[in-house]
């Protein structure tokens, strides 16, 4: 199904404009997101065809199947929670059947685990492009080889200076394991191919040395060490960092990068947001998402407040957080057998 089904077969029960705009933070530049809920026909949600979400190629257009919807609100998923606390300014099309899902019914105290573990995942994001901007990876890949040592007394030797320094290349040496000792090699030399060594790698993007038959009579040029847990850190990384290059948001990136802080500036704004509207949630167990320091939240979007300042902020509001949590008198969580009642009822009325 798509966006186009749901709408021709009448299947959208609500839909509204989300993001910045129903938060009241858009600025000249801000797109137009689209989220809602609709129902699948009957065939379907009966067959064994359940779908439960449709969204366009952008993800800025989002429909949630009714049943996913209410599960991910007994999850108290802040996403899903925003939604439902859509103000009526934004609210484009209310099946009257959306009267009977109170947002009430199922704010609880798990709003301190998913909207402080959600803006926990911001900071880590944050913190994580900073990295990314502070510590560029050249586009060339580096290779297992440069994550190995050569022994030399007290000290090591990086593998491919040491080669450098015997007038050798790679292809002829072998190495064969020390029994006992992970990840440590005696390494033998064949300058002149006498012996037919395997060499050390394959080719530049193996994760594996090559062993070598050397024969007994052979006498080893050192031990070399591989650092394997190093160069599984560095794939990682270097993985991550041109993913994040051929997906990022050039605008917002140039944008960071023209504050000059080195963190991605929208998503510590959404961070601070989030912990606000969990202490909101505790407090007065309601949600007016709505917010009421827009000049605030914008300057931090600007990337005009350090970092390290932002961080105190959100670790404060995280304390606020916790000390509210331990007098609200909203439950623990939702309850799920009536959430499953409601939603029995409703599928029930819609067929």
């Amino acid at each position: 199904m798509t966006i186009k089904d749901l709408k021709n077969q009448n299947l959208i029960l609500f839909e509204v404009i989300a993001g910045s705009r129903s938060f009241g933070l858009d600025t000249a530049t801000s797109d137009t997101d689209i989220k809602g809920v609709f129902y699948l026909p009957k065939e379907k949600f009966f067959g064994l065809e359940y779908i439960p979400q449709i969204n366009n190629e952008t993800n800025d257009v989002v429909y949630y199947e009714l049943g996913r919807f209410i599960e991910l609100l007994t999850k108290n998923n802040p996403n899903i929670i925003e939604l439902l606390a859509s103000p009526e300014s934004c609210i484009i099309y209310s099946h009257p059947i959306m009267s009977k899902i109170k947002l009430e019914f199922f704010l609880s105290k798990l709003c301190k685990e998913t909207f402080a573990g959600y803006a926990a995942t911001q900071i880590k994001k944050a913190t994580g492009l900073k990295k990314k901007i502070l510590n560029p990876l050249p586009k060339k890949r580096k290779d297992l080889l440069d994550f190995c040592y050569i022994v030399s007394g007290y000290k090591s030797l990086p593998l491919k200076k040491w080669l450098k320094h015997q007038e050798i290349t790679q292809e002829q040496c072998g190495i064969i394991n020390i029994p006992h000792l992970k990840d440590v090699y005696a390494i033998f030399i064949d300058k002149c191919n006498d012996f037919n060594y395997r060499g050390l790698i394959k080719s530049d993007d193996s994760n594996q040395l090559s062993l070598s038959s050397v024969p007994k009579e052979a006498r080893e040029a050192g031990y070399l060490y591989c650092n394997k847990d190093a160069y599984s850190a560095y794939c990682k990384d270097y993985r991550e960092y041109w993913d994040w290059i051929a997906k990022r948001n050039d605008d917002r990136y140039n944008t960071n990068n023209l504050h000059g802080k080195n963190y991605d500036s929208k998503n510590m704004m959404h961070t601070i947001r989030l912990l606000q509207s969990a202490k909101e949630i505790l407090t007065n167990g309601s949600l007016n998402i709505r917010v009421s320091n827009r000049e605030e939240l914008l300057k931090i979007k600007s990337g005009a407040i350090e970092y390290d300042d932002l961080m105190a902020k959100a670790s404060h509001l995280i304390q606020e957080i916790e000390a509210a949590a331990d007098i609200s008198t909203l439950p623990a969580k939702p309850d799920l057998k009536k959430a499953e009642a409601l939603l029995v009822r409703l599928r029930e009325e819609l067929y």
